[in-house]
């Protein structure tokens, strides 16, 4: 089990449906875990009473018990579970009885969407994650009071601030940078992918999140991991073209955060009332940075990848600087090593494998590139995430 991973649960006679589930769901990128699969009701609650999911994800009818008395003991232990209910056209009733023992949702097995399934367990994420000093309800709140606030309703939001500055580390000298960022038109995955790829950053696991309404959220990040979260969004943007931010930092106390996220929120109104944008980026950076991230292994030269976008090397350089906020050569350092972390933390793919993917060339050049990087070997990175003692 994956240290801080949300473990899952699948029961469904079909094996073919169970071994689809594990093999085709992108759990990573929601920080989960499939941790158990039964083919029955019983199996299934035996399962659950060992592993103690979070989610369980099961057929509603099944031999020796059904999906709803399952959802109905399951809930019974831990009413805290999200359960989705798979059923067919001729289950509806049934998956109605499971809704209202608490059931999350239910989907159609013969018809569901991936992005369905992928909605629900992103907005499970969001309210599973192990935030225990500042958890899910509380992150409703702080939203619901900062809109409030930003919106001349209520004054409680800037009494919370000192509260959730401190979370993030700000105090003893530490500031803090504030982010805006705007989702509108993304997929539902870019947040798990923020999560996801945010954890090979330690420095950026205090971080918060709060949203703002249905298509932006504000980040807060200690100052001085603002170099990895420029270079995290950078990267989920190579996936999410449609992702933009914008960023206040060095904010010393809860005065300067504040008067951030006024400043911020001006700006976004701006752009919202009058069609102003200056975070679009130019579609020969977007097109360079989609191609850096899908052929990870492949060595570009600034030059080559300007002449594949259609710029002069002179022009792409500069344009790459002012867009992404890096040098070519920066971006290109950063983008592999957060590959590396990946790869270490994921895989079981050894040091050669691992050094032809990033496009590092061999084992031994690769070692100590990650050691010169990092301050550890890649063994020594590999053997600390999987909590083995070197």
């Amino acid at each position: 089990m994956k240290a801080g991973y949300i473990k899952v649960m699948i029961a469904d006679d079909e094996s073919i449906v169970r071994k689809g589930l594990r093999s085709t769901v992108p759990w990573d990128r929601f920080g989960m875990e499939v941790v158990a699969d039964s083919p029955n009701g019983q199996a299934a609650w035996e399962a659950f009473l060992e592993f103690r999911p979070q989610v369980v994800i099961t057929d509603i009818v099944m031999p020796e018990m059904d999906g709803i008395e399952l959802s109905r003991k399951v809930k019974e232990v831990a009413p805290e579970t999200r359960i989705i209910l798979l059923s067919c056209h001729r289950d509806f009733e049934y998956a109605q009885e499971g809704m209202r023992l608490g059931a999350s949702g239910y989907l159609l097995k013969t018809a569901f969407e991936d992005e369905e399934l992928e909605a629900m367990l992103g907005k499970f994420q969001r309210e599973l994650s192990d935030t225990p000093s500042y958890g899910y309800e509380l992150a409703e709140q702080v939203s619901a009071h900062l809109f409030a606030w930003l919106n001349g309703h209520s004054d409680r939001f800037p009494g919370e601030l000192r509260q959730l500055c401190s979370r993030v580390g700000q105090g003893e000298g530490r500031p803090i940078s504030l982010y805006l960022i705007k989702t509108a038109g993304c997929s539902s995955n870019w947040e798990g992918l923020l999560q996801e790829q945010g954890s090979d950053e330690p420095g950026l696991r205090c971080s918060k999140l709060i949203h703002y309404g249905a298509d932006s959220c504000y980040w807060a990040v200690p100052e001085e991991f603002k170099g990895a979260a420029d270079s995290l969004l950078v990267e989920i943007k190579s996936r999410c073209g449609k992702l933009v931010w914008n960023s206040r930092e060095c904010l010393h106390d809860s005065e300067d955060v504040q008067a951030a996220f006024q400043s911020l929120h001006k700006e976004a109104e701006l752009e919202r009332v009058y069609g102003l944008s200056g975070e679009q980026w130019p579609e020969p950076i977007l097109h360079a940075v989609h191609l850096l991230h899908e052929h990870p292994a492949d060595e570009w030269s600034a030059a080559e990848l300007a002449q594949k976008v259609g710029l002069s090397r002179s022009h792409f350089s500069i344009l790459f600087k002012k867009t992404v906020g890096d040098s070519f050569i920066a971006f290109q350092y950063k983008r592999k090593l957060r590959l590396a972390y990946g790869l270490l933390r994921e895989t079981s793919l050894t040091m050669q494998e691992i050094a032809e993917r990033t496009g590092l060339g061999d084992s031994k050049y690769f070692s100590k590139w990650f050691k010169r990087c990092t301050g550890q070997t890649p063994s020594q990175y590999r053997a600390e995430q999987k909590g083995e003692s070197w």
